[in-house]
């Protein structure tokens, strides 16, 4: 079933475009990042969806209601969603119990039952229903602002980056927080976010929003690994760009001949590799594959990221070993490609993004 559809949104601030023609559908009970940069318009698209703006054309359905369309509207406050922002927005003068009996129906606000089970729920202690939110920590104040969304049992939970402002550590186990107790509710999420780890652990489908338009839609290991085009790769993480020509399922390339993802077509093409396609070994004399530099070294503690110079062209490419410790800078390595590149159109200059 479709729990919330998006059709031809367009949408502007005040008269700015800032959406143009949004197409995204949403599954019951699974979880879509949108993912982009800042101002590419993900805050605004949830704030369509919120009811907190209204869209310049376009429908918004959540479940089989139309909510913003020509000639409807339907407020906020009835729209059956839960909202977590940024911050959380926890009421600083109530304390947790409070703060998560807001959320309630005014006929369950002293059920004490449900404050408990929903502290349960994101994992936290019962004790923490008599704290206000100065006494907890930036991921606990976050974790009842989830239980405060889904209080309600909502039809759809929008997550504005709500782990953006937490350290690392604290980002992660939060995260992990969330996501179970997301998943033991049935919910349905939109999270929008510009952290590209977040999006492709988070969720069950990735959305790349660039500029007010979304560039692909699909699983997070389809968009990572075969991206629509060099903007979305980048999006989602490290990747090498090399010019090529594809011929007869073999793309040739300064890295080698290297079996192509496609087996059609003929011509010039951009061969996209992410770094961790790359193994480094000590260069030998005569060497079959391709030869290089290392010019620089990243030291990561679990993996390093190695720039290499090819000596095929010149062109610098990126690896990412765990070989511990890695080559150092100034020393001569084999530069091999594992599995398929990805292709994609003409129309980028060749090196790393």
């Amino acid at each position: 079933m479709t729990a919330l559809r998006l059709t031809g949104i367009t949408a502007s601030h005040p008269r700015t475009p800032v959406l143009h023609g949004i197409d995204l559908t949403v599954a019951s009970g699974t979880t879509t990042a949108v993912l982009g940069p800042s101002g590419c318009g993900k805050t605004t698209l949830l704030r369509v969806v919120a009811g907190f703006m209204r869209p310049d054309a376009g429908e918004v359905r959540i479940g089989d209601e139309l909510v913003a369309g020509p000639g409807t509207w339907v407020p906020p406050e009835k729209r059956g969603f839960g909202y977590v922002a940024q911050e959380g927005n926890l009421f600083p003068h109530l304390d947790v119990a409070a703060n998560l009996s807001y959320g309630l129906p005014r006929r369950e606000r002293r059920a004490r039952e449900r404050v408990a089970e929903l502290l349960e729920l994101v994992g936290l202690p019962a004790e923490t229903a008599s704290r206000r939110p100065d006494q907890l920590s930036g991921g606990q104040q976050q974790r009842v602002a989830l239980a405060r969304a889904l209080a309600r049992r909502p039809r759809v939970v929008l997550l504005d980056e709500p782990f953006s402002a937490l350290d690392p550590e604290l980002r992660a186990t939060t995260r992990e927080a969330v996501a179970d107790a997301l998943a033991h509710e049935g919910a349905t999420v939109v999270l929008v976010t510009h952290d590209q780890a977040e999006a492709l652990s988070f969720a069950d489908e990735v959305a790349v929003m660039h500029e007010g338009r979304l560039s692909q839609v699909g699983a997070p290991s389809l968009v990572y690994s075969s991206p629509a085009d060099r903007r979305s790769a980048l999006s989602l993480g490290e990747a090498c760009f090399l010019p090529g020509v594809l011929e007869a399922g073999v793309v040739h390339c300064a890295l080698g001949d290297l079996p192509a993802d496609r087996r059609s077509g003929a011509g010039p093409v951009e061969v996209m590799i992410r770094p961790e396609q790359l193994r480094l070994a000590d260069a030998r004399t005569g060497a079959v594959a391709p030869t290089g530099e290392v010019r620089h070294v990243a030291y990561f503690g679990h993996d390093a990221l190695v720039e290499v110079h090819l000596d095929t062209a010149d062109v610098l490419v990126r690896a990412r070993t765990s070989h511990t410790p890695p080559p150092p800078v100034g020393s001569r390595v084999e530069v091999t490609v594992d599995g398929r590149p990805h292709l994609l159109a003409v129309g980028s200059a060749p090196g790393i993004g």
